[in-house]
């Protein structure tokens, strides 16, 4: 199915930070694989001038996910350190908008919209479409993929962009954003 992209789109990635990655603290198996389609949407969307979105966890190192707090979580992505860099091989252009979430320490937010400007940003930019990869399927971008859902927005799943911490988990949640309404695509789908 070709997807054309167009005016009233806009791309959001969610979480491709150092610390979901391969090696880093919570890394996400083969989630380096998302970045080259990544790039790919990220150049698509440049040539279209689409409003593009990065978020990332940016915990404070008391943050309630993290085990020494009772969260289920070792420490990652707290603020202003190395893991919580987006990947320097991410091609985010200097014009993208970061999207930083669960920033205080009693709040946990794995969907980018959850106590942020996202919603409010897309509205005020009539967007009505959001094509969203990142990581994790089953936690970070399951969750912002509900919320978009939910707020009123058409939602692109690119599931070539997607990579879970748990493949049956990750299965489970790529069927779950299906039947709510996300339409599945990869970047051979994209209108060049």
């Amino acid at each position: 199915m070709a997807i054309d992209l167009t005016i009233g789109d806009a791309l959001l990635l969610v979480d491709v930070q150092n610390d979901f990655l391969p090696g880093g603290a919570l890394g996400v198996p083969d989630g380096d694989a998302v970045i080259a389609p990544l790039n790919g949407y990220l150049q698509a969307a440049a040539r279209r001038q689409l409003l593009i979105f990065a978020s990332r966890d940016w915990h404070p190192r008391n943050h309630c996910s993290f085990k020494p707090q009772g969260g289920p979580w070792p420490e990652h992505c707290v603020a202003d350190t190395p893991g919580a860099q987006f990947s320097s091989a991410l091609a985010l252009p200097t014009n993208a908008i970061t999207i930083s979430k669960a920033t205080r320490p009693e709040r946990d937010a794995y969907s980018a919209f959850d106590g942020t400007w996202l919603q409010a940003l897309l509205t005020q930019a009539n967007v009505d479409r959001v094509l969203i990869g990142g990581l994790a399927t089953d936690y970070c971008v399951l969750n912002s993929v509900r919320d978009a859902v939910a707020t009123g927005f058409r939602v692109v799943l690119l599931t070539d962009a997607i990579r879970a911490i748990d493949a049956g988990d990750g299965a489970r949640a790529e069927a779950q954003m299906i039947r709510l309404g996300a339409v599945p695509a990869q970047l051979s789908d994209i209108e060049a």
